[in-house]
């Protein structure tokens, strides 16, 4: 069966491997990384790429070009400088190097060992010579259903390479997986009442998510990479109004509000359009933050109205307007939003949302919620193989399958101690579904 270029991406079309260390809940400072990326292009000893020079011409541009959907240009963008990919070779890649293995199967962990084992006979050394590697091969015979695959969090990907580029739709959504960053969910809340919601699939407003590039991703993910420090991201412990600049953009000012919801938090951004993000995005938009687990987090939606990427629903279809939660006495209402600024009233301890005077509050000192850093390569070679039977056979949504893994399989890993759980994604049950109906 041939898939279309949309059916292949099909959400990004990840597959992530959860560690047992997966979305830790306390976030600690993160300081600007400058983080060394090897791709490597395999070939295997019964598939090879169809177009090699083509694709060894295109590689470099994926990763390390000049232009904003270059892996660097993307996440530097999105971090405001404060986190870089950098070639790991003078080459910016090598290869491809042919593996002494079939493609059959789709035999990720057999390819990432393999790939490593090649590297350590050329010199380099995990964690030294290169943090984060990328593993690009052919996916013509490997009869992997997804078109990457990553460790969450952790410093490897897998590229099921179709053509002969792949795209920051695919690299993005798996380096957001490298970062920590699960499948983002909807949760459905009539009438913005937090006590009654359901899930309701896929969030749309982050690459990791059915958002694709241009939605960059959302405020919560952000403090989870410690992007939102310097008082971008404020922790809220008093009641007034509150001011928030566009999430995504050059300049200052408080980018999210983080407020304890219980035994959760609840994340409020706003969303505008700004340098390359955010051009079908406004409003006010509200998360919740299972734990403290910043990449678990779930998009509140109090509409009726889902915005996707591909649909016709109005940019602001899933902003909010009001929030109430009666059990941790809470109220949330939207006061102005709009011409990349939004005002937003915040009522702890059961204070009236009408008592609050409109003006923004002076008082409050921005609390940064940062991030755990990102995991070294040298500390994950272990986390990262999984068995070939691994298959997830459960149709969840993505947030249960991203932050739990739902009823995928929990595996022992071929090296080292602990255990692996493979989650599957949205995408991973598209391509599923279609093959069954082939």
């Amino acid at each position: 069966m041939k898939l279309s270029a949309l059916g292949r991406i099909a959400l990004a079309t990840g597959i992530a491997v959860l560690t047992t260390a997966t979305l830790p809940g306390t976030p600690a400072a993160a300081a600007p990384v400058k983080r060394k990326i090897l791709p490597v292009l395999v070939e295997f000893n019964d598939a090879s790429f169809q177009f090699p020079d083509k694709v060894k011409a295109s590689t470099p541009d994926t990763y390390f070009g000049a232009k904003s959907d270059s892996a660097a240009s993307y996440l530097s963008e999105l971090s405001r400088g404060q986190y870089t990919l950098v070639p790991a070779v003078p080459e910016q890649f090598l290869g491809p190097i042919k593996l002494d293995l079939s493609a059959a199967g789709c035999p990720q962990g057999k390819i990432n060992q393999m790939t490593r084992e090649e590297l350590t006979k050329r010199g380099l050394v995990a964690g030294k010579d290169y943090e984060s590697l990328s593993i690009v091969f052919p996916a013509q015979k490997t009869e992997c259903p997804w078109a990457g695959l990553a460790t969450l969090p952790g410093p490897t990907t897998w590229i099921n390479l179709y053509g002969t580029a792949s795209g920051i739709d695919v690299v993005g959504h798996e380096l957001g997986h490298n970062l920590g960053f699960g499948h983002q969910g909807r949760v459905k809340c009539t009438g913005g009442n937090l006590g009654a919601c359901k899930s309701g699939g896929a969030s749309h407003t982050t690459i990791m998510a059915g958002g694709y590039r241009p939605a960059g991703f959302s405020a919560p993910e952000m403090i989870r990479a410690g992007w939102l420090n310097g008082g971008a991201s404020l922790k809220v412990t008093k009641s007034g109004v509150y001011t928030l600049r566009s999430l995504h953009g050059k300049g200052s000012g408080v980018r999210a509000l983080d407020i304890a919801l219980g035994g959760d938090r609840l994340v409020i951004e706003y969303r505008h359009a700004a340098g390359n993000f955010d051009a079908k995005l406004e409003g006010v938009h509200a998360y919740r933050v299972p734990k403290g687990s910043y990449g678990a987090s779930s998009l509140i939606d109090t509409t009726t109205a889902d915005k996707t990427a591909t649909n016709n629903a109005p940019p602001n279809a899933d902003a909010i307007t009001k929030l109430t939660d009666k059990a941790s006495k809470l109220s949330v209402a939207v006061v102005s939003s709009g011409g990349g600024q939004a005002k937003v009233k915040v009522a702890l301890n059961g204070d009236s949302l009408a008592a609050i005077d409109a003006t923004p509050s002076k008082s409050a000192s921005p609390t940064p919620s940062a991030a755990t850093p990102t995991p070294s390569a040298s500390a994950s070679t272990a986390t990262e193989a999984v068995t070939d039977d691994s298959e997830p056979d459960s149709d969840l949504g993505s947030a249960e399958l991203a932050a739990a893994g739902g009823r995928s399989t929990t595996l022992p890993l071929a090296a080292g101690g602990g255990a692996a759980v493979l989650a599957a994604g949205v995408g991973f049950l598209l391509l599923k579904r279609r093959r069954k109906r082939a």
